[in-house]
């Protein structure tokens, strides 16, 4: 993702330390971060769920392309250098080429997920307790073409962002 770099220029750059805190879990600041230098955590809950140190590695978008709050927290594993926009929209609706990264960047994302979804479904296809559900949840999922997506289920119909 170090083409998102080159999109940069103009941009105020922040640093972070170990430990604080970008974005924060269902919060809705609007705000777009592209890592220059260091490391980040992503975090659901009290749960890691990736970490990167890629240059250009962008953070905040979903919040914005989805029109919702953040749906996870975005930490500092050790001083970090990043650039911050704070009208996200703004950046990212000022150049075509931009958007096509980030669109091949959430592309990529799906990818790995479906993939991994359709491994998970073909190991419990054949249960019939609640891993036998895989393929319809991800039926479902894959076929989601609504303008607004609600998550929830009726165990948890609101579910922290």
């Amino acid at each position: 993702m170090r083409g998102v770099l080159s999109y940069c220029e103009g941009l105020p750059e922040r640093r972070f330390d170990a430990g604080e805190t970008l974005i924060v879990e269902g919060g809705q600041d609007n705000a777009v971060f592209v890592l220059i230098e260091g490391e980040l955590e992503v975090l659901r809950g009290d749960i890691e769920v990736s970490t990167c140190a890629e240059p250009g590695a962008i953070f905040g978008e979903m919040s914005i392309l989805m029109d919702s709050p953040c749906t996870a927290s975005v930490r500092a594993v050790g001083p970090t250098r990043v650039y911050h926009a704070a009208d996200g929209a703004e950046f990212l609706r000022s150049n075509p080429e931009l958007n096509f990264l980030v669109a091949r960047l959430l592309a990529r994302r799906l990818f790995a997920v479906s993939t991994y979804l359709a491994d998970i479904k073909s190991q419990f296809e054949d249960h019939s307790d609640h891993l036998g559900m895989v393929d319809e949840v991800l039926g479902t999922l894959v076929n989601q073409q609504d303008e607004e997506f609600t998550p929830g289920s009726d165990r948890d119909p609101d579910p922290k962002m």
